[in-house]
């Protein structure tokens, strides 16, 4: 089963909209294009935050109507650029497939979305009730090899003024893969960068967006001139997943 994992899409209502010069509709376009092109069978769509900029409703609306024609259903959690409410009721109103929640049967695997948000933050924190839920689900599933998405990255990038908007309480989510060992994989949005490491039989995995870059190791906020992008994600039956990231050749 391979999902395709779409991050930080910034999109607003108004389609010539542009993030630090970078038409966001046009850019996200191209990244699906790719998609259409590279991959001829996938079972959904990962969407990892952030994917309005404005919250408004039409945003969302804008964004299901771009997936419609790939007749794929679509996984979705929010961002700190997202608002919950606005995202559910646009998406419900567009009558497309992107789903929400936090659990999702995938064949024989499980997937977990995380809500890392705190509202007025750019960071992130996994509540005590988060805490709680998700420990929950993921007891539920104990036989099924499990993914689990969040929005902000639970491990450094290197940069130092992203590491200080990331997830403030890694050490939670720790514990948590400590005690659910089916957990193989936990991929975010929120860095603009690739990111790939293993660490106790866990992939953690950052994704490019599908607008603007974040130029890796950074101290300071920095723009990388490499293209947008998504991830491909395989999760197999043997309960190990293989991964990639592919970009534009150049930008649109």
């Amino acid at each position: 089963m391979r999902l395709i994992q779409l991050t930080d899409t910034h999109l607003e209502a108004d389609p010539g909209a542009e993030l630090k010069g970078v038409n966001v509709r046009r850019t996200l376009t191209a990244v699906l294009d790719l998609v259409r092109s590279h991959e001829p069978d996938f079972a959904a769509f990962l969407l990892t935050g952030d994917l309005s900029h404005d919250e408004t409703l039409d945003s969302y609306r804008a964004l299901s109507d771009l997936l419609a024609p790939y007749g794929k259903p679509a996984f979705a959690l929010a961002g700190n650029h997202d608002d919950p409410v606005a995202m559910t009721e646009g998406f419900a109103s567009a009558g497309g497939g992107v789903r929400m929640g936090r659990s999702h049967d995938l064949g024989g695997w499980h997937l977990v979305l995380a809500d890392g948000r705190v509202p007025g933050e750019v960071g992130g924190r996994l509540s005590e009730t988060e805490q709680g839920a998700l420990d929950g689900d993921l007891a539920a599933h104990r036989e099924a090899p499990t993914l689990l998405a969040l929005h902000h990255h639970p491990v450094p990038t290197g940069s130092a003024w992203m590491d200080a908007i990331a997830l403030e309480n890694p050490e939670v989510l720790d514990d948590l893969l400590k005690r659910h060992p089916q957990v193989r994989g936990v991929v975010w949005g929120h860095v603009h960068q690739e990111q790939d490491m293993a660490r106790d039989g866990v992939r953690f995995l950052g994704t490019p967006a599908t607008c603007i870059q974040f130029h890796p190791e950074s101290e300071e906020f920095a723009l990388d001139d490499r293209p947008p992008g998504y991830r491909w994600i395989d999760l197999l039956p043997d309960g190990t997943l293989a991964t990639g990231v592919r970009r534009l050749d150049a930008w649109p």
